[in-house]
């Protein structure tokens, strides 16, 4: 039976694949991984897991990343032309409505 090995180097870490080992049981493939992948490089853990018990997903049968419209991430995407009209047009309408209320002396009436 084949049993793929991931390795963790430090508490923490991510486990990441380093190979596989044949072995006829879970304590045999822990103890050949052991061995085999641990032995010479700081490990803090290793996990097996039988080869078959391993599914996969590829680009055929999903799609990873770029699927959904995320450029609102990104400043220059923004178009803030109409947004500035709008300011200004509001500014203009605001001096206005305060001239209007101002006595046109400049008095206190």
């Amino acid at each position: 039976m084949i049993w793929e090995v991931f390795r963790q180097n430090q508490e923490g870490d991510y486990h990441t694949h380093c190979g596989n080992v044949h072995a006829p049981d879970r304590e045999m493939a822990l103890m050949f991984a052991e061995i085999q992948h641990a032995r010479r490089k700081p490990t803090n853990s290793l996990w097996v897991v039988p080869k078959e018990e391993i599914g996969e997903v590829d680009t055929e049968d999903a799609a990873f990343g770029g699927t959904t419209d995320k450029s609102y991430r990104w400043a220059q995407t923004y178009s803030f032309e109409a947004a500035a009209e709008e300011v200004a047009a509001s500014e203009s309408e605001q001096v206005e409505a305060e001239r209007r209320r101002t006595p046109a002396d400049g008095g206190d009436d």
